[in-house]
């Protein structure tokens, strides 16, 4: 097999970054047609070095996720959405575990005008996010704080998560599979998404349409312990029919939208 050219090594570099490229920003950078660009990506991706998507592409690991600050870019708009359509689920007077993920601190943002919420979270970007507001109760999950995204995991923070029990988990994931798996990266990180699964009445995923392009080494659960599953759109027919098959609630924060696709 050829060697990548430095133009593309350039792009991995890139995609790396910030987690995702597109055809007409690269095209402007390298200085070449679109058309240039989208051969560097289809090769790209048939060496599964990238994910193709609609307009660009996406960095593809199955054994190490992409930095914090690049995931918080992905997607962003569609984020955005299925945080404001999963907080619009959520009472006010209630509980809840809010966990690890760029999706899941767009809930917390969305829920800012809520009132009476205990918020249980190991996920200190959520913490920060929450706690000036007088209305709501935020209780940190002690233990080992992970640098790289305020994560507080390990054994003592799954302990603490245990004391608890709350109406409604909100967690995310990295990945998605078609037979309804839910998948991660961090061995860890799943110990306490586990956890916080077994300590509430109701769990929410919130994953966008993007995490069904993605693999990952980790099994956290089955869609069959989910109660509703919030994204921007399920195109994936194989998934809808094991959502309905466990009785799992699918709000399509953006049903509309339009599909990802393998060629521009």
């Amino acid at each position: 097999m050829q060697p990548l050219s430095d133009r593309q090594n350039d792009i991995v570099s890139l995609a790396r970054a910030t987690g995702r490229v597109t055809v007409e920003d690269l095209a402007v950078r390298f200085d070449v047609t679109p058309q240039t660009i989208r051969r560097d990506l289809n090769d790209l991706c048939d060496r599964r070095v990238l994910t193709r998507t609609h307009g660009g592409a996406l960095i593809s690991s199955s054994v190490e996720n992409l930095s914090y600050e690049a995931r918080r870019l992905i997607a962003a708009d569609a984020k955005r959405a299925i945080g404001a359509a999963a907080a619009a689920l959520i009472p006010d007077k209630s509980s809840l575990f809010i966990n690890i993920g760029t999706t899941t601190e767009e809930v917390a943002m969305a829920l800012r005008s809520h009132s009476g919420l205990r918020v249980v979270t190991n996920n200190l970007n959520v913490a920060m996010m929450l706690y000036p507001h007088p209305s709501m109760e935020v209780i940190v999950i002690g233990g080992p704080v992970r640098r790289s995204d305020g994560a507080v995991i390990g054994g003592g923070a799954v302990d603490s998560i245990r004391q608890f029990k709350v109406d409604t988990a909100v967690i995310g994931a990295s990945a998605l599979d078609e037979d309804g798996s839910l998948l991660d990266f961090d061995a860890l990180e799943v110990t306490a998404s586990r956890a916080i699964i077994e300590n509430a009445r109701r769990v929410m995923l919130v994953c966008d349409r993007m995490k069904l392009q993605r693999a990952a080494p980790v099994r956290i659960a089955h869609m069959s312990q989910i109660h509703t599953f919030v994204t921007d759109r399920l195109d994936s027919i194989a998934l809808r029919e094991t959502c309905a098959a466990h009785g799992v609630q699918v709000v399509e924060a953006l049903p509309d939208s339009p599909p990802e696709e393998m060629q521009d």
